[in-house]
């Protein structure tokens, strides 16, 4: 079985994990998520190419370019989830299975952030769950394209 590729974007502020707000986003930096990740992704046969941003265009930019690259995208878009159609428009427009993940319940905070732009064109969303909700949609994500493949 040929290993998957996918694409795992960070949006805004993710850089700053493991100090930024910790009660709400958990102690664990990125670097440890894409760890945890990576290696997640290994025992599913497939690979995991992360990116993160701040700036919007970058990853829209990052989306255009999963084209040919990777068999889906698990994304975290950060609060571009509650603003950014361009990003929703970047990921209808590649039409790559993506699923969007968020490790804070966006549904038991501020109301603004219960509106994502993201969900419409994802297969699905998994909130809540600290880094277990990265860990969970990727292994959404595989199956997915497995059972399609």
């Amino acid at each position: 079985m040929q290993p998957l590729s996918i694409l795992a974007l960070h949006g805004p502020n993710l850089n700053l994990l493991g100090q930024r707000e910790p009660g709400i986003y958990g102690s664990l930096t990125l670097a440890e998520i894409n760890r945890l990740l990576e290696e997640k992704a290994f025992k599913l046969q497939a690979k995991v190419f992360s990116v993160q941003s701040n700036h919007e265009g970058i990853l829209v930019d990052t989306i255009h370019g999963a084209l040919g690259q990777h068999q889906g995208i698990l994304i975290n878009a950060g609060a571009y989830t509650h603003t950014s159609v361009a990003l929703r428009d970047a990921i209808a427009a590649v039409n790559l299975p993506t699923v969007e993940v968020h490790l804070s319940n966006i549904y038991r905070r501020e109301d603004f952030r219960h509106h994502s732009y993201i969900a419409p064109v994802a297969i699905g969303q998994i909130s809540g769950f600290g880094v277990q909700s990265y860990l969970l949609g990727l292994q959404a994500l595989v199956d997915h394209l497995r059972v399609r493949s």
